[in-house]
């Protein structure tokens, strides 16, 4: 089953291209990975596959809700709040699964939600089948290293039971052994039959991962901002007739 379809998507601004001329189509179950150097739009591209973002050009298409992993800038967690908490207040806050959709969220995200009050913590790292995540339920936001920021953002965005899951620069400050970490970490997402779109500046090797690249420097440069910057700036994207 098509999770999210896109053809031909692009963002332009009054810059210039963010990212253009995108084809992506992932089912669920899949790992796709959005590869690019700094600055190639792979950020506005992956807020826009889970709907938190503009394009301008090109068709969207997106089956059942989406979730956001570690998003620099835009998504990450609170400082003042221990992984315990975060995970506490997101149970909290998203409530018992209504019965109605119990068969259209993962068993795991909804055992989940059913133990917050007993062990949160425990239940949402095993939903998410990370029981060998490098995570301390006491550390708080401010103290996570990279690759423990990413974690807890895939934990966190699998407790709602969406269809399609997106994380940003997952490579970003790991060393080899911590990248080789995260991609089984979000190949065993996607077995569990989710769609799963990550973005990195490469893959690593045996990561089964569809790679899409993006950034080509045949094309003219892309506007080098960030979606938070883009907004500041009044970056409004260029709509044509």
């Amino acid at each position: 089953m098509k999770i999210v379809e896109a053809n031909g998507l692009g963002l332009r601004t009054r810059r210039g291209w963010v990212y253009r001329d995108v084809d992506l189509s992932a089912e669920a179950g899949e790992l796709h990975a959005v590869t690019g150097p700094p600055g190639s739009g792979r950020t506005s591209l992956l807020l826009a596959l889970a709907g938190r973002f503009p394009h301008t050009h090109g068709e969207l298409r997106r089956r059942g809700p989406a979730a956001l992993g570690q998003v620099a800038g835009v998504h990450e967690p609170d400082p003042t709040l221990t992984v315990a908490e975060h995970i506490q207040e997101r149970l909290l806050l998203l409530g018992p699964v209504p019965r109605r959709r119990r068969q259209l969220v993962p068993v795991a995200a909804v055992r989940a939600r059913r133990a917050y009050r007993r062990d949160a913590f425990a239940a949402a790292i095993a939903g998410a089948g990370f029981t060998d995540a490098p995570l301390d339920p006491d550390r708080y936001g401010r103290d996570l290293t990279p690759v423990e920021r990413q974690v807890l953002g895939l934990v966190l965005a699998s407790l709602s039971g969406p269809n399609l899951i997106v994380a940003d620069d997952v490579d970003a400050g790991a060393d080899a052994p911590e990248r080789a970490w995260i991609w089984a970490a979000l190949s065993r997402l996607a077995d569990q039959g989710y769609a799963v779109v990550a973005s990195a500046r490469a893959v690593e090797p045996g990561a089964p991962a569809i790679t899409h690249r993006i950034g080509d420097p045949a094309l003219p440069g892309p506007a080098l901002v960030a979606p938070r910057a883009a907004v500041e700036a009044d970056l409004t994207p260029e709509v044509t007739a």
